[in-house]
């Protein structure tokens, strides 16, 4: 399964009227109404299908097309996902959309920890969306305006709702032209801020941003001064922004084209828990929750209370695996491993991700992983073949022993910005290959990861069953 798990996503009707857009009936030879969502706000299309039992998502996504009419260049900019607030699978074309539907209690029991209860009450719809293969250098090519309108609305949706993390340079000019492209690009003083008195400041600024890192209690008690400077701000960079911004075309493309210098745009997002660094006694086995997110390009795992990276990685810069839990109770495990520096030793560094869909996740990255290679192609392959879920993740056993993933990988840098990594909050694993042994290190927690010389030491990958704890 082309699959992809996430937190609640903020594109997922919320309504339960909304939700199970596909109507369940006996008679499923007989023409059957179908509603496909699509992100944010936008109107939802209503098709009538002909044996809807087994119609095809390539069938589907063919009459969505249609009725948006997106030109044929651009069809694979999209793609049908099944979604609700408890899971997000984006199809392959072969899938059955009703047969999925009928199986998604089984889904979520297998790829989520949520309740009986919530699992009972759970229901599904179908969105189109954005396509996880589809490269960002073909989306830079598109002119089509209602193209462009709906991978905006899906980016602008992403950044609201601090999916993606940006810095305020970024969430700043991007408020600017959602501000520019709702309102037009020529508003005077006055009625813009008619405007965000009417509209807020959360329709165009992430919601972390609008309601303070302390939530809506301190937004409340500092509201007239904290909401006056961020107006002031976006003001500012409106008039900047619209200062030679001409056409809805433009704006479109402007801020795409800011949202591509996210290094996890296009992402398909995945929760997880990782482990804290130990501080004493009392915090060992606390566990930070994160949210994975795995494009055409690499992983990056965030922190989702800080809205920052933890650690963003390339595929040339990591190798992974997935493991089973062993035991009732045990967890399933995505393992990264990458290259660091403990106390002036050149080392290999492994980090735990606990997830239920870490099965998802390690057959999304060996699905990218063999796109980009060369006998691959993300243009050429993305459309017929998907990431796979449980059809294209292997387990151990079926793998060859030995057979490293990733390659060799390039210095980590960490800066201010919330897109760099902060590996110094990571709790790793740390070890060497002296050729003869793999030996554990025991680092001190004040030593430099970033400081590793161009000098690389040879790699070799520890398969998860060579006795490693975490520390």
């Amino acid at each position: 399964m082309e699959a992809d798990g996430g937190p609640p996503s903020s594109e997922a009707p919320d309504d339960r009227s909304q939700r199970g857009s596909i109507a369940s009936s006996a008679a499923l030879t007989r023409a059957q109404d179908v509603v496909i969502y699509l992100v944010r706000d936008l109107a939802p299309v209503p098709l009538t299908v002909e044996g809807l039992g087994v119609v095809s998502v390539q069938e589907l996504a063919r009459d969505v097309r249609q009725a948006l009419r997106i030109p044929e260049a651009n069809q694979d900019a999209f793609a049908l996902w099944l979604c609700s607030p408890l899971l997000e699978l984006q199809l392959k074309p072969r899938h059955q959309p009703y047969k999925l539907c009928r199986q998604w209690q089984d889904l979520l029991y297998r790829f989520t920890e949520a309740s009986a209860e919530d699992i009972s009450q759970d229901e599904p719809c179908l969105q189109y969306r954005r396509n996880v293969f589809y490269p960002k250098s073909k989306e830079l090519l598109v002119e089509d305006q209602g193209v462009l309108r709906l991978l905006y609305e899906e980016a602008r949706g992403n950044i609201l709702s601090d999916r993606y993390p940006c810095d305020p340079d970024h969430w700043t000019g991007l408020g600017a032209l959602a501000l520019a492209l709702d309102e037009g690009p020529h508003l005077c003083t006055q009625t813009l801020a008619a405007v965000l008195k009417e509209k807020k400041l959360v329709s165009f600024l992430p919601a972390s941003v609008a309601f303070g890192a302390g939530g809506l209690l301190s937004t409340l008690r500092g509201r007239g001064r904290r909401q006056a400077a961020l107006e002031h701000k976006l003001l500012d960079e409106y008039r900047k922004t619209c200062s030679g911004a001409s056409d809805g075309p433009s704006l479109l493309h402007q801020y795409l084209g800011t949202c591509h210098a996210l290094p996890y745009y296009g992402s398909a997002f995945f929760p997880g828990e990782i482990d804290r660094p130990a501080q004493g006694l009392l915090q060992r086995g606390r566990r930070k929750v994160v949210s994975v997110g795995i494009s055409l390009d690499g992983v990056y795992v965030m922190d989702v209370k800080e809205k920052h990276v933890l650690l963003g990685l390339l595929f040339c810069q990591l190798s992974w695996d997935h493991s089973y839990p062993d035991e009732e109770g045990d967890s399933h495990v995505l393992w990264l491993e990458f290259d660091g520096e403990e106390d002036g030793t050149a080392v290999n560094k492994l980090l735990k991700i606990y997830s239920k869909q870490a099965e998802l996740m390690s057959g999304l990255i060996e699905f990218c992983v063999e796109l980009s290679s060369p006998s691959g192609g993300v243009a050429s392959a993305a459309p017929q073949d998907g990431a796979g879920g449980e059809e294209a993740a292997p387990r151990p056993e079926e793998e060859e022993p030995g057979k490293g993933r990733g390659g060799r990988r390039g210095r980590l840098s960490r800066q201010d910005s919330v897109v760099c990594s902060r590996v110094q909050n990571l709790s790793t694993i740390s070890y060497v290959d002296t050729g003869k042994e793999i030996k554990r290190l025991k680092p001190r927690r004040a030593a430099s990861f970033f400081s590793r010389q161009n000098t690389a030491p040879a790699y070799a990958t520890v398969l998860v069953g060579d006795g490693l704890e975490q520390g």
